[in-house]
């Protein structure tokens, strides 16, 4: 275990336990003893992962003595983390005492975390793909009513990763968690900005769990395609270590920003290509190259001679921006959420006033924190492109002008303040679309 696991190990409130190496499978009776002294364990899996681990897990152990009940394995065919399927695994672990044991990834994970909650027991994780940083993170994303949620529970007392099964995942769930890792580099930049300008301090030890050593583990994108365990092994930690910091926090600041709006929000709209739902890490990762490409709108603006009183006498007093978030998402699924998370990061003139003005004051200093921080648009891709994973909105169905459009909804989902908040703040967040989607721009509206 690396000492920054180790740390950020100790700081986690639900964790105990987390082994990543390659042959570690074998260690699952001894962790889960360990973890769960005097219990009898239950592999819950879906056919294909019982196929590439649960068997292997079962087998040690019942070897063990340790397994107190038949496996529960989902059909893998259509199988995706929604509520009916948390409903059918919850009764079946009620039917005995025993701990679950998931062995999956994402989805197993999630239908496996809430279920036990449900039953009021803890449970261990065997991960099987470097695919997400949800392994470690309190709280399951399933959907309910059509719609995906957070529901509150704890993360996994234990959890292992064996990079013998992680490096022969689909490329494709590799380079979605990779997608995912990378986030936090623009998510990192959003949590800088709402410090910088008193919204929301940065947790030190969250913030270091996170970034202190995110560029090692995001420096071998062709690698860990390639399924080199070295890169895989970093790549496994960096995602273990975002969950960890958001059981530490019991927030996702630490590792979501503007990022993940794009992603919720096409989440909740439903939003299929070619027939299948585009991976968390793939939506994720198209909405961080287009964050990247605002930060650079952001960085190469002289915020220092921002005409404060302009930009307030164009601020919407409540009751506008209330009309404007509620005709957002007037005919979805969810009417009120525009409204609810705006009202909650909503400030006032006065308020505006005073922000800007500390954006003013502290800009050179800011400025230099976010270039510091920032990977360019064009990095981005490059390293999309180098995982495998999709690097244009249309390679996960979304159109240009679509992701154009979403930017704004986007930016009202979630109360979290973001780059987009700035943008909006100073009026300026139409004029860098207009370069971005104009002739010449990045996303060339003419272009596709």
């Amino acid at each position: 275990m690396t000492e920054r696991l180790a740390t950020a190990l100790a700081s986690a409130t639900d964790t105990r336990i987390c082994l990543i190496g390659e042959g570690v499978l074998k260690d699952v009776p001894s962790v889960f003893r360990e973890a769960f002294p005097g219990k009898a364990a239950v592999v819950v899996a879906d056919t294909t992962t019982f196929g590439v681990a649960g068997r292997a897990v079962q087998d040690a152990l019942a070897a063990a003595g340790l397994a107190g009940a038949a496996p529960f394995v989902f059909d893998a065919a259509g199988l995706y983390a929604e509520m009916s399927y948390v409903e059918r695994l919850t009764p079946a672990l009620q039917a005995h005492d025993c701990i679950p044991v998931a062995v999956g990834s994402g989805t197993i994970n999630d239908l496996t975390k809430l279920a036990s909650h449900r039953c009021g027991r803890p449970y261990l994780c065997v991960g099987t793909a470097a695919s997400m940083d949800g392994y470690t993170a309190f709280g399951a994303s399933i959907t309910f009513q059509g719609n995906k949620q957070t529901f509150t529970c704890p993360a996994p007392r234990a959890v292992l990763a064996d990079l013998d099964v992680v490096s022969k995942a689909p490329p494709a769930m590799t380079a979605s968690g990779y997608a995912d890792l990378m986030a936090k580099v623009v998510c990192g930049a959003d949590w800088i900005l709402a410090d910088a300008l008193g919204v929301e301090p940065i947790d030190a030890r969250a913030w270091e769990i996170v970034q202190g050593g995110l560029r090692d583990a995001l420096a071998d994108p062709a690698g860990a395609r390639a399924g080199d365990k070295r890169a895989l092994a970093a790549l496994v930690e960096g995602l273990m270590l975002g969950g960890f910091a958001m059981q530490y926090t019991r927030t996702s600041r630490p590792a979501s920003g503007a990022e993940h709006q794009f992603s919720h929000l096409w989440d909740m709209t439903h939003h299929t290509h070619l027939g299948q739902t585009p991976s968390h890490g793939f939506k994720v990762g198209i909405a961080t190259r287009f964050i990247a490409a605002l930060y650079e709108r952001a960085l190469a603006t002289p915020f220092d001679r921002l005409d404060v009183a302009a930009a307030c006498a164009r601020w919407p007093e409540w009751k506008d921006a209330e009309a404007q978030a509620r005709a957002l998402y007037a005919g979805t699924d969810f009417p009120e959420l525009g409204v609810r998370e705006t009202q909650a990061k909503y400030v006032g003139r006065d308020g505006l006033a005073k922000q800007l003005e500390s954006l003013k004051a502290c800009w050179p200093g800011l400025r230099a924190r976010l270039s510091a921080q920032l990977f360019s648009c064009e990095e981005v891709k490059r390293r999309l492109v180098a995982v495998g994973a999709p690097c244009e909105p249309e390679m996960i169905g979304i159109s240009r002008s679509r992701l154009r459009d979403s930017v704004i909804r986007a930016q009202h989902i979630r109360r979290r303040f973001t780059v987009l908040d700035l943008a909006v703040r100073t009026g300026l967040l139409e004029p860098w679309l207009d370069e971005m989607f104009g002739v010449g721009g990045i996303w060339d509206l003419n272009g596709k």
